[in-house]
């Protein structure tokens, strides 16, 4: 063999490798996970999330949003699924969570559905939550992504680790931005994320200090709002976090440009600080939000997985197999 096919065979052979080891994330994460051992994983998932929607257009937030603050408390492990026990601390009763998260029993049903596809539980209930949010987004007219997958299911929650860990629409942009540096997120993430809340509702007690008290609100805006939250009472009364909350777009970000955004924590993303720019470059351009908010999906759902032989596949999202 001359030196030249030498050189050419040892390239593609390089190729080669560097194309199954990009397949896998440094998480240990792969999209082709399920294609051998569950290859209708997929597509049951995406059939039920189809279904859900159509009865509940709302639910494709609730299921996003589950993701979140799933992720956001010692990474994306389904610990958010997890019912009250003795030895369980659910992160269900955690503030951001309680009376607000929603959607259990649609992952209890897609759970049911994927295991009976699959002849046994393969498929984890972390998994099923990030295909679901994916899912979601892109029923809902946003932008679709290859998920990547093989986490596995944690074995304990942590209702304090919620209650620090998971954003608060009260918080400024410096804590905001320390928040998701915590999680290993930067200001771009922050404020793609945070575009996800271009869908669905917000309860009147979440808002009720930015109509009243804040002076970067749009008085119409603010005095609009008012006549749904008052100032005592009302706290569950729900209002929308921008004016299509059925609808993944950019008029989350046109809000904020119009100081119109529904919680402080949003608004705080342009009030002259360093994410402004940010948010006036998506408030014009859909495309380059469509690929940015896919790769800082991905990015969250690399928050510390549980692989191999860590964690473990639940036979029932709300309990830990030895409690099945």
């Amino acid at each position: 063999m001359n030196k030249m096919n030498k050189t050419s065979c040892f390239t593609l052979l390089v190729s080669f490798i560097f194309s199954i080891v990009a397949a896998h994330s440094d998480s240990g994460l792969s999209s082709s996970y399920y294609d051998r051992v569950c290859p209708e994983a997929l597509p049951t998932i995406k059939r039920m999330v189809d279904d859900a929607l159509a009865q509940e257009r709302r639910m494709g937030a609730s299921l996003l949003r589950l993701h979140f603050h799933d992720c956001f408390v010692n990474g994306c492990d389904a610990s958010i699924l997890l019912d009250q026990t003795s030895t369980i601390d659910t992160e269900k009763n955690a503030a951001p969570n309680a009376n607000s998260a929603r959607g259990f029993e649609v992952i209890d049903k897609i759970k049911s559905e994927v295991d009976k596809v699959c002849g046994r539980p393969v498929v984890s209930c972390a998994d099923i939550l990030t295909v679901a949010a994916r899912d979601s987004v892109a029923a809902l007219g946003g932008p679709s992504w290859k998920v990547k997958l093989g986490r596995r299911d944690s074995t304990t929650a942590s209702q304090a680790a919620a209650n620090v860990s998971i954003p608060s629409p009260f918080m400024d942009l410096p804590a905001l931005i320390k928040n998701f540096e915590d999680q290993g997120l930067d200001e771009e993430d922050l404020v793609v994320l945070s575009s996800a809340h271009t869908l669905g509702f917000a309860q009147c007690f979440t808002f009720r200090s930015r109509i009243y008290n804040d002076t970067n609100i749009d008085p119409a805006f603010a005095s609009h709002l008012r006549t749904i939250c008052p100032q005592v009472g009302g706290d569950s009364t729900l209002a929308p976090l921008d004016p299509t909350p059925g609808s993944f777009d950019v008029k989350y970000f046109t809000d904020l440009v119009n100081k119109k955004g529904l919680l402080s924590s949003d608004q705080a993303l342009f009030h002259g600080g360093e994410t402004s720019e940010l948010v006036l470059k998506y408030s014009g351009n859909q495309e380059e939000l469509w690929e940015d908010f896919a790769k800082s999906m991905i990015k969250m759902g690399d928050i510390k997985p549980l692989t191999g032989n860590r964690g473990e596949i639940r036979r029932d999202c709300r309990k830990v197999n030895v409690n099945y």
